[in-house]
């Protein structure tokens, strides 16, 4: 299974990035897709979530700004961020969870990460 994320880059205070994140590889169920950050010297913080049924979970410090919605294709999902402040400067983790088909066990990927630079 591969996780990888596109997107991130260098935005002005108040601007907008979008960040996509693909999951691909053997027959499997994605079970929660989602993104979470990191900033040097900090524990990773849990962004934005999305499970199979469609429910979403959304840090307190992005609810309003940030979006999380499923891509056009197969096992893909973006997260639109909005109204960027210079605190949301991280580097940015795609996250899943998947269950091959036919099986209750679930495991867990991680994407290599996307650097989030907003300037003030």
């Amino acid at each position: 299974v591969q996780v990888v994320e596109s997107g991130g880059g260098l935005v002005q205070t108040g601007g907008s990035l979008r960040l996509s994140c693909a999951v691909s590889g053997s027959t499997f169920r994605l079970n929660v897709i989602g993104w979470y950050r990191q900033v040097p010297g900090k524990q990773r913080e849990l962004v934005a979530l999305i499970n199979s049924g469609d429910n979403t979970n959304y840090a307190d410090f992005v609810k309003g700004r940030f979006t999380i919605s499923r891509g056009n294709a197969e096992n893909t999902v973006d997260l639109q961020m909005n109204s960027l402040k210079p605190d949301d400067t991280a580097v940015y983790f795609c996250y899943a969870t998947i269950s091959p088909v036919g099986q209750t066990s679930a495991f867990q990927y991680w994407g290599q990460g996307t650097q989030v630079t907003v300037s003030s």
